[in-house]
Formats: structure tokens, C-alpha cells, sequence
């Protein structure tokens, strides 16, 4: 039989462990310097504030239309650009509460089970962003999910609604391209972006159409109970990772009878008011940022080693600031210090330890790596339209914020936090976007009414989703969700060790969840050697490298 063994469990000091081989850094040198034919995330989420929680009394109501839409069916073919993998669509409404109303078709591809006689049924995966695509997940899914859920389970990826394939939304670029710098300095700033980000939203909603107000979460969970019944199943089984563990958490309130199995890797909390969401952001990179500095100071491979790395760090911030900082490549326009912030998000979340190393030697004067990543966070685009899943943000998380004094209170806050890093870049460049935004899905803790148990797994030393996030989101859950917690570093913890990775396999296999206190040291076993996942510098659905002539590519 494919596959790894349940791990052997035991406890010590009350919290349970598995073996650990050579506890400590992360192997930097298997995971850098991979190229992937497909990103297997956006992990770019961010923003929040508090209000009202969201109803699951419709969720019955919309079983007619559910099955209704199910009727429909999927039409699976070779797809064009994998066609290893199955592609197909879902037609379903724009607005879920008129049915009749207009339709959009949302973007499916399948990976079948490698063994038909040990199937298990199907599986929904999603990446996380906004943004992330499920079809592109779908398509690496045998480069990240191991060959026992490969064997058990049809791998569905789907491009969220407003996402990609799936009727992006979509803005004119003339007026993306007028986005002011993210970072506001004044009372002018702040009114140059409140209306700005009305002019911008009315674009996008005349250019996107009625699918617009309708990107939120709930509506992509109500998509999913949808594909779940033309899928054939009497209840759900899914792996979501990032934003895509609000997708579920979406989910679980919806249909909570519904659920077989959701696996929610590196959690979004969606209670939090903004102070608190910005904050734990902040302190979450900046931890991380730490965590890369003391790995440098041991470690003789880091490309900083023997110097004062937070020096170096300080020395490039200010020279973004004085606009004579140029990224490899893009001798155009100088990096701005947002830019260089991203470097200690994008290195971070895999962690590319050597690679973050190498990049901040190149930019202080030194050797270039061999691999150079796409110059991070937003810039102008070509052509003559951007898109913006933002938009599924705003209608995810209230953002109030009402004038430039309230927002240097909170960029103050941020930067009490994390004194190197200053802010986590992620939602600060969302955050203005979202100004005055409508928010259909307002901040609340979920509220899960299912008798199947929930895992939700995270790492101690996560920059883009903190640790905090989803040890409060287990708190709310009580004991309707299960703890995994890796001891390691990085966004996303499943392939990373084989104690990070077979108590999923096993939860959405069997259903068997890891016991109370569970985690999973680094190096952790469990019973047989996994293949330990290669390392990406993460990017939104960009390439892990371009040639250093090439034009940046950019996303919305």
C-alpha cells in the first residue's frame, strides 16, 4: 500500500509529540532554487475590522436551488493546458437569493484518483489569495499532495467566482494604473485615496457587471455546495489553505450537516477589529523576520553571514525611501519602500531563507542570485485591464477608517510590533482599496453548528497568517475543531514534515483527527520518509523567475 502510516503518538509534559530527527533550521538547500511549472499559491489575503456575523438560516432554504444548479452537471474534457487533468464548468447564479437571475460559469479541473478501487470520492482544494487559482492547483496537485490522497481522491480545483477563469473582476487599466503610493502620509493622502478608491470601485463594478457584489466568501461557499451536489456528493471533503480557510470556515456555518471533511491549513481569523488584525500582522512578518536573522547569524551559507543583517535591512529601507533603490531587472523606476518590505514577507513564507539572503546582498551592492524573483507588490499594468481580487477582500473584511489620523494611530500600532518590518505590506496595501467599501460579509467568529470535527493546521513562525489566527479560531471552535501545530517556519504547513502532513492525510482519509495538544517538532516522523516539498519564493500567481531582461509581470 502507497502511502505513510499513521503517526505513533506519545506524550511528554502533557503535549504530544512525534519522533524528531535533527531538530532546528529548515533544510534551506533543498527548497530554494526550484522552478515550478505552476504557483501553487497566491497566499496574499489581509484586512479586517468588526460587525455583524452571517446567517446559516438561508442555508436550507437554498437547497432546491442548490440541487437545481447541480442539475446542470460538469462536462469534463482534456484540458487545454494540462491535459492530464480533466476541465470542466458550473453554471451558477450571480446572486444566490435570485436563482433566476444572471449566471456566470465558474472554472473546475480535476485530477481523477490513481486508483479507482481505493477511492475515497472527491476532494475540493483552493490556494488561498484572493486570487489564488484552484484550476492551477489542480494542475500541480501531484507536486504537492502525497500519492495516498492522490490514490483516494478526484483532486477539484476551482477558480473562485470573480477569480481568474471564473468571470474575474476586472478594471480599466487607465484607472488601476492611477492607484497612489500605498502608504498615506497626510490628510491629503488619506482624502486623495477615499476618492480614488470610489472611483476605482465604480469602475470595476461597471466593467465586472453585476457579479461584482457578489464575491464575498459566502457566496463562494454557497459555489461550493454547488459543485460539492454535480460532483455527486452527499457531503464535502476539502483542503483549503490561506484565504481558502475562510472559504471553509464559510462553509462549515452554511451547511454544517454537509461536512465530511475540512482540512483548514494556516487560518484567516475573521473576528478581528482592524487595530487587532493589523497588529497580529505585523508582529507575525516581523517574528518571521527575526527567525531569518538568527539563521543568518548561525548559518555560514546565508549570504549576509558575519554582518549585521538588520544594518543591511535598515541601509536598504532608507535608500528606498530616497528613491535609489532599483530592483535587478527593472531599471525603469525605483523599488519603494513597501517593495522592500514585501522582500521580508515573500522570503519568509516558504521560508526561502537563502534566497532572502542573496536578494538583500544584491540590492545592497553585491552578486545577484542565480535565480532573481519578479519585483514584489502592486505596479502599473498593460493592457486594458487589471484585475482586482481585492474586491473579494473588502466584501470579506469592514475596513473603518475614517480620516489620516486614525490611520497613523494604527500604522504606529503596526509599528510598535515590529520594529524592523514596521508593518506586514500585505493588508497595507489593501487597506486604502477597501476604504468606504460595502462589506457583505462583515467580521464575526464562526459559528459552526456540525458534528464532524475540523482540522486546522499552522505554524508557529507563520508571516502571512500568525500563529495567533488560528489557535483563536480553534478557540472558538471549542472542541469541534482539532490543533496541529508545526514547530517550524513558513506559510502552510502541509508537506513540510512528515508529522506536519500525515495527520491531515489521515483526517481526510479517515477521519481521524490528532489528539489534544498535537505538534509536530521539525524533522517530526511518522512512520516513513516523505518527500519534502520544494520551496518557492511565493508570488501572486507569478513565475519564480523571469530573465532579468524581461518585463516584470504584475497582477492585480
Amino acid at each position: 500500500m502507497a502511502g505513510y502510516h499513521a503517526a505513533s503518538f506519545g506524550a511528554v509534559d502533557g503535549v504530544i509529540r512525534v519522533g524528531c530527527v535533527p531538530c532546528g533550521r529548515p533544510a534551506d538547500d533543498d527548497w530554494s532554487n526550484v522552478r515550478r511549472k505552476f504557483p501553487l499559491f497566491a497566499a496574499l489575503f489581509v484586512t479586517v475590522a468588526a460587525l455583524l456575523p452571517v446567517s446559516a438560516a438561508g442555508a436550507a432554504t437554498g437547497d432546491e436551488t442548490t440541487a437545481d444548479v447541480a442539475k446542470g452537471g460538469i462536462t469534463w474534457a482534456p484540458c487545454a493546458e494540462e491535459p492530464a487533468a480533466e476541465c470542466g464548468t458550473l453554471t451558477v447564479p450571480v446572486d444566490w437569493s435570485r436563482p433566476d437571475g444572471p449566471k456566470i460559469d465558474l472554472a473546475l479541473a480535476r485530477r481523477k484518483a490513481t486508483d479507482p478501487a481505493a477511492r475515497i470520492g472527491s476532494m475540493l482544494i483552493n490556494p488561498g489569495g484572493p486570487g489564488g487559482s484552484g484550476v492551477e492547483f489542480a494542475y500541480g496537485a501531484p507536486g504537492f499532495f502525497t500519492e495516498e490522497i492522490q490514490r483516494r481522491f478526484d483532486l477539484v480545483g476551482f477558480d473562485p467566482r470573480g477569480v481568474g477563469r471564473s468571470h474575474p473582476v476586472i478594471c480599466s487599466a487607465s484607472v488601476y494604473n492611477q492607484m497612489p503610493y500605498a502608504i498615506m502620509k497626510s490628510q491629503a493622502d488619506f482624502d486623495k485615496w477615499t476618492s480614488y478608491s470610489k472611483r476605482l470601485r465604480q469602475d470595476c463594478r461597471a466593467r465586472t457587471g453585476p457579479l461584482y457584489d457578489h464575491v464575498d466568501s459566502v457566496n463562494v461557499a454557497r459555489d461550493m455546495d454547488a459543485i460539492r451536489a454535480a460532483l455527486g456528493e452527499e457531503k464535502l471533503t476539502y483542503y483549503g489553505v490561506s484565504y481558502g480557510t475562510l472559504i471553509g470556515q464559510m462553509y462549515a456555518e452554511l451547511f454544517p450537516q454537509r461536512v465530511r471533511a475540512l482540512a483548514l491549513d494556516s487560518n484567516m481569523d475573521h473576528s478581528l477589529g482592524v487595530k487587532r488584525f493589523l497588529d497580529t500582522e505585523a508582529a507575525g512578518v516581523e517574528d518571521s523576520f527575526d527567525e531569518f536573522v538568527a539563521w543568518c547569524d548561525q548559518e555560514a551559507a546565508c549570504a549576509l553571514h558575519g554582518q549585521d543583517v538588520r544594518a543591511v535591512w535598515e541601509r536598504l529601507l532608507a535608500k528606498a525611501r530616497d528613491g535609489k533603490l532599483y530592483y535587478p531587472g527593472v531599471p525603469d523606476r525605483p523599488m519603494t519602500e513597501v517593495q522592500v518590505l514585501w522582500q521580508g514577507v515573500l522570503g519568509t513564507e516558504g521560508p526561502a531563507w537563502q534566497l532572502l539572503s542573496e536578494m538583500l546582498r544584491a540590492l545592497d551592492g553585491g552578486p545577484l542570485p542565480e535565480e532573481v524573483p519578479p519585483l514584489p507588490g502592486r505596479q502599473p499594468v498593460t493592457g486594458e485591464v487589471a484585475e482586482l481580487p481585492t474586491a473579494i477582500l473588502c466584501q470579506d473584511y469592514n475596513l473603518p477608517v475614517h480620516n489620516y489620523r486614525e490611520y497613523a494611530a494604527l500604522l504606529r500600532s503596526s509599528a510598535r510590533q515590529a520594529p524592523d518590518m514596521r508593518l506586514n505590506p500585505m493588508p497595507i496595501e489593501d487597506l486604502p482599496v477597501c476604504l468606504g467599501h460595502p462589506t457583505s460579509n462583515p467580521q464575526h467568529r464562526p459559528r459552526y453548528t456540525g458534528s464532524a470535527p475540523l482540522l486546522l493546521g499552522t505554524s508557529i513562525h507563520d508571516p502571512s497568517t500568525p500563529y495567533a489566527w488560528t489557535t483563536a479560531v480553534a478557540r472558538q471552535l471549542g472542541p469541534k475543531a482539532a490543533l496541529l501545530t508545526y514547530e517550524g517556519w513558513g506559510h502552510r504547513i502541509y508537506g513540510k514534515d512528515e508529522c506536519s502532513t500525515v495527520p491531515i492525510d489521515n483526517y481526510l482519509i479517515s477521519l481521524v483527527v490528532p489528539p489534544p495538544g498535537f505538534r509536530c517538532p521539525v524533522g517530526g516522523k511518522a512512520g516513513t520518509t516523505l518527500k519534502r516539498q520544494p520551496e518557492v519564493w511565493p508570488t501572486d500567481r507569478l513565475p519564480w523567475s523571469v530573465p532579468l531582461a524581461a518585463p516584470s509581470r504584475v497582477s492585480g
